[in-house]
């Protein structure tokens, strides 16, 4: 079959599919909102997850054989008896997670959405289950915010209309096929009417012809990839001013990958977090499911770890922004919202339990009714040692704060505990 020529008009600014936009208009007062979550989870799942590979990418530069095998063939295979949309919402609950973003249409174009515009969705599989409507419903259920991620590019579409499969070049743009554009603006209009509120969109492609359906949909969704600084597993060297986030896998790959996999450890992942909510973003950490539908106990054990330095550290990583400098070496500092409170991480360095140390801070700056102690303890009780001497002490002088604390809560039985140390000034000023 012969391949049709698409005319690419150069006038269309959108070779680079995750630049941001010009015409910025999310709601301040949501994006004020965004800022204070801190912690997001993303959620890629398609029908190649019973593959293990890279999720559709695999499939530019693929034979028509192997498109046409999974287009046809996967769909009948797909059946996650083990998924059960309640249980990965109370984990993210209990891991410290504020909201969810979750892969309704990646470059494949299989929809993991009940649609009308196609049968390569997740209702025509062997499963049949609308596994997007069970997600939304049962993270609203446990409080948390839910979130949309739509590709714009469609292989599905491509293919069927005799197109090359190729990744973000102008032959493959929906600004460029008017079919495409309005199919997925058709797709969009069924994700934001047929599924409750929406609280993020996100655009894995360009989002011209797109944004207007969201905002027509609810002014306070806001579009987080299109209006926003996204940068994908790579962290930004500077603060980023307003709202962005950052997108990390817990390993290498987005998709299920069942062997040859790395993956961070919980210390990395804390204090990655700790860094970029010192630069004021968010982190949107990614999970996966097996072929089941479950979360791979790798990963659970990594997000538990971090919910255990959330539980103990909460406070200084939601409703936070940055301090008027992001680091001490290896001192992180975040500055709650609303206050003159000041966090200071101390990261790369474990601290031993009931270990006292000091430390002399040079851009923060003690006043007459600040108080300092580390978070998650009261500073009087160090268990089974009722004699010794628990309270943090500081004094300010020219060379800066000195602070002197030990540290008393016991997290594990061993009392090791590997991850970072908060300190809380509070009523804190900027030195001098």
């Amino acid at each position: 079959m012969t391949k049709r020529t698409i005319h690419v008009d150069p006038t269309v600014e959108q070779n680079d599919p995750h630049a941001l936009q010009k015409d910025r208009r999310n709601n301040p007062a949501r994006e004020e909102w965004f800022m204070d979550q801190a912690v997001g989870l993303f959620i890629h799942w398609s029908l190649d997850s019973q593959l293990g590979t890279v999720i559709s990418h695999w499939m530019c530069g693929a034979s028509d054989e192997l498109q046409q095998k999974f287009i046809n063939e996967m769909p009948a295979r797909f059946y996650p008896r083990e998924f059960h949309a309640d249980d990965w919402a109370r984990f993210a609950k209990l891991a410290g997670f504020k909201y969810v973003v979750f892969t309704t249409k990646h470059h494949s174009g299989f929809c993991m959405f009940d649609t009308k515009t196609t049968d390569f969705n997740v209702m025509k599989t062997a499963f049949g289950r609308d596994i997007n409507r069970e997600l939304m419903d049962a993270f609203r259920k446990q409080g948390l915010a839910t979130g949309s991620y739509f590709s714009p590019f469609d292989f599905l579409w491509l293919i069927e209309n005799n197109i090359d499969l190729h990744f973000a070049t102008p032959e493959v743009l929906p600004v460029n096929n008017p079919g495409l554009m309005e199919y997925n603006r058709r797709q969009l209009t069924e994700l934001l009417n047929n599924y409750g509120k929406i609280d993020m969109a996100f655009f894995d492609g360009p989002p011209t012809g797109l944004k207007d359906i969201v905002r027509d949909s609810d002014p306070d969704t806001l579009i987080t990839r299109g209006e926003m600084a996204t940068p994908e597993q790579v962290m930004p060297d500077a603060p980023i001013p307003g709202p962005w986030e950052a997108n990390y896998t817990l390993g290498t790959q987005w998709n299920y990958k069942p062997t040859n996999e790395v993956y961070k450890s919980g210390t990395e992942l804390i204090e990655m977090l700790i860094e970029i909510r010192a630069k004021g973003g968010n982190i949107l950490l990614n999970v996966t499911a097996d072929p089941s539908g479950r979360i791979p106990v790798e990963q659970q054990r990594l997000l538990q770890e971090l919910g255990t330095f959330l539980f103990y550290n909460g406070e200084a990583i939601y409703e936070i922004r940055p301090w008027n400098v992001t680091n001490e070496d290896n001192i992180w500092f975040t500055k709650a919202k609303d206050t003159n409170t000041v966090y200071a991480f101390v990261t790369k360095d474990e601290w031993p339990h009931g270990e006292r140390r000091e430390f002399c801070l040079k851009s923060v700056k003690a006043t007459d009714e600040t108080t300092i102690e580390l978070v998650g303890q009261n500073g009087k009780i160090l268990e089974h040692q009722p004699e010794s001497d628990n309270e943090t002490r500081w004094h300010q002088d020219d060379d800066g704060l000195h602070i002197s604390a030990r540290r008393c809560y016991r997290v594990y039985n061993d009392r090791n505990w590997p991850n970072p140390i908060v300190i809380r000034i509070t009523n804190a000023a900027e030195a001098g």
